[in-house]
């Protein structure tokens, strides 16, 4: 049994690992059927743009499970909540790399990201199991819209992005069937409206900032 201090500092290491350390994924990279054209330095820009928001959205991914892994009192769902969140390390250690090969660097306002997810996290969890695995669900569900309208604008040439891409996007569909066979419960609509909305003013930024 985990003691509350335990929780706390693993809680803690999660966070510092996400924002100062150089994630290490699992897997290996995804890599496209076909090599890449050369990028002009305006789809470089866009590229990483693009990848820079999908980096923000995998900071918030180990902000909200770590802090609902903290919160709940079952065991089961707190493993459940601690598996997502490495299985959601290999996407933050892809887009990582993908950015640093593009020449570009991480958002700026990741602590920000990951304090707003956090404290998410962390209410969802105090409104019971089925609230907290309904986040999962609908956050998910729009990190899975969202990462299939970055293929529409991703260069055709950048196939070393389009390949992570659609890899994390099928991660995702998994991870919320998952939290739906654990038991979710299907949120409020204006909840869902004020989770796009939030979503919304983080990935304008993060594309600039």
């Amino acid at each position: 049994m985990t003691s509350p201090t335990d929780a706390l500092l693993t809680a803690a290491d999660t966070a510092l690992r996400t924002l100062f350390a150089t994630p290490r994924a699992a897997l290996p990279t995804p890599q496209p059927a076909s090599p890449g054209a050369e990028l002009s330095e305006e789809k470089k820009r866009l590229s990483a743009a693009l990848m820079r928001v999908n980096h923000v959205g995998e900071v918030c991914a180990q902000a909200l499970y770590t802090a609902q892994a903290l919160t709940t009192p079952n065991p089961a769902l707190r493993a459940h909540f601690t598996r997502a969140c490495v299985e959601e390390t290999d996407h933050l250690a892809w887009t990582k790399e993908r950015l640093d090969a593009l020449g570009s660097r991480t958002s700026l306002l990741n602590p920000l990201w990951y304090a707003g997810a956090f404290g998410i996290g962390l209410l969802a969890g105090r409104l019971g199991n089925a609230v907290s695995l309904g986040f999962v669900v609908e956050t998910e569900r729009q990190v899975e819209a969202h990462l299939m309208s970055h293929m529409d604008r991703l260069p055709a040439g950048d196939t070393a992005s389009r390949a992570i891409v659609a890899q994390m996007a099928a991660d995702e569909v998994k991870h919320a069937v998952d939290a739906q066979n654990a038991g979710a419960m299907e949120l409020p609509t204006p909840v869902k409206e004020l989770m796009r909305a939030a979503a919304k003013v983080m990935t304008t930024t993060a594309h600039y900032i």
